[in-house]
């Protein structure tokens, strides 16, 4: 085998069954190359296992430390010495409880009380519980996206104002520049590739393993407007009216009108990328 396989690599025989991920994969998953990785370890900032013929194997962890450090690299600009010892410092500290994006969690509240209603009484009306949106608003997490989603319907706005997209921004957007939207779930990420009031909401999501926009239970969320979505990476499954299901690998496409319940996951063991696109601009 290579390090060019799209697969995860099987575990040596006394390794136990934790999936192993060569070079290929895991740049994938980081989103770089891999004569990046191979710089990285030179760098001290990652040190992959290794097979007798000298071949890298990554586990699960070391692919969550690369995007880490993909993340530091790209967003934070900083180098591999303050990579190194930011990444230090996190191990040595408590993992964060949740999510924090007081914002967002702010300014549902100040929708809630301009409309002069009790966590309560919203919370029935969405059949949710008020001690997850008590948590929502304090900290801006704790509810799954449709959550969010029917929020946002509820009080007559958009998640994208609720974001801050509305704001005025460039007409070109750089690779690796793209302003992030602030989610109140673990494992979804979404860039802003249109900033300002259009007429479409573009975003590209990047969905971690297990990343969905609720649990089965919970159904779809529905809004006005129409949506095209397109897979770059990984494995992308939507469900339309509960019922309708739809894989969609590299390169597949979905058109569908947004009034329609729709639930989504990322059906890959690894990441996976979409183009989003609503029109009008109501999500």
């Amino acid at each position: 085998m290579t390090d060019s396989s799209p697969d995860p690599a099987p575990p040596e025989p006394d390794s136990g069954a934790a999936p192993m991920f060569r070079v290929a994969e895991a740049a994938r998953a980081a989103g770089v190359a891999s004569s990046t990785l191979r710089l990285w370890e030179t760098q001290g900032l990652i040190a992959p296992q290794r097979r007798a013929s000298g071949q890298r194997l990554y586990s699960e962890a070391d692919v969550a430390q690369l995007q880490r450090i993909a993340y530091l690299r790209r967003e934070a600009g900083l180098n591999p010495a303050a990579i190194r010892a930011t990444l230090e410092a996190e191990c040595t500290a408590p993992a964060p409880a949740e999510i924090i994006n007081e914002p967002l969690g702010h300014a549902l509240r100040q929708l809630r009380q301009s409309r002069s209603e009790t966590l309560e009484a919203v919370a029935q009306n969405l059949g949710v519980s008020a001690s997850a949106l008590s948590t929502l608003e304090r900290t801006g997490a704790g509810v799954s996206f449709k959550t969010l989603a029917d929020l946002a319907q509820y009080y007559g706005t958009t998640v994208s104002r609720l974001s801050g997209q509305e704001e005025v921004g460039q007409p070109v957007v750089r690779a690796g520049r793209a302003r992030i939207w602030p989610m109140p779930v673990e494992g979804v990420r979404v860039e802003v590739l249109a900033e300002g009031r259009r007429q479409m909401d573009c975003h590209r999501f990047i969905l971690a393993p297990g990343a969905a926009s609720g649990a089965a239970s919970e159904g779809g969320y529905g809004h006005e407007g129409e949506e095209f979505i397109t897979v770059l990476e990984g494995r992308f499954r939507i469900t339309l009216d509960g019922v309708e299901v739809h894989e969609l690998g590299p390169g597949d496409s979905v058109y569908f009108e947004s009034r329609r319940p729709h639930a989504w996951a990322n059906a890959a063991d690894g990441r996976t990328v979409v183009i989003w696109i609503n029109t009008p601009p109501t999500f």
